[in-house]
């Protein structure tokens, strides 16, 4: 039977610089966001929810950008950019996306997550066992973490397809 309902949920940071180390290029969400909302069959899913988790720096290229995810279809989230005085940074979403990933599993079949954070792996396990949730995973195989694709009911590498040119 077809995966029919879905939520997407898309660590934007980590696809950006693993994409960016991986490959030199740019990560392709429409062809993703086609790939995620279609079953291996070709038949459509339907989206209860699809979500870009993003930290703003107020820049107005990134701004350009969010806008496009919008326009795509992603509801996008925004965290501020911190950056700290020893110079690091810090700007992530996993406990946002886990919470997410919580609450909307119970309305899913499938839960498409873009990212290869290695802390996901326990949240895949816990969405597969609470919820008998289905989880792909999206992710730049070298840069992605082997518990996380272990976890993960479907696994897809980001490769040339999945870039833009």
């Amino acid at each position: 039977m077809p995966d029919n309902n879905v939520v997407i949920l898309v660590d934007v940071q980590n696809i950006y610089y693993t994409c960016r180390q991986g490959f030199g290029r740019n990560f392709d969400y429409n062809q993703f966001w086609n790939m995620a909302t279609h079953n291996k069959d070709g038949s459509p899913r339907t989206v209860v929810k699809a979500i870009a988790y993003a930290v703003d720096r107020g820049d107005e290229k990134q701004k350009q950008f969010q806008n496009i995810l919008r326009a795509i279809g992603f509801q996008v989230k925004l965290k501020p950019y911190i950056q700290r005085a020893d110079g690091t940074s810090k700007g992530d979403w996993d406990v946002g996306i886990t919470l997410d990933a919580v609450e909307y599993a119970p309305e899913a079949d499938t839960l498409v997550l873009a990212s290869g954070d290695g802390d996901f792996g326990i949240l895949v396990q816990r969405l597969q066992h609470k919820f008998q949730s289905r989880v792909e995973v999206y992710g730049v195989e070298q840069l992605t973490a082997d518990s996380l694709i272990s976890a993960a009911d479907h696994y897809v590498p980001i490769q040339d397809k999945l870039l833009l040119k």
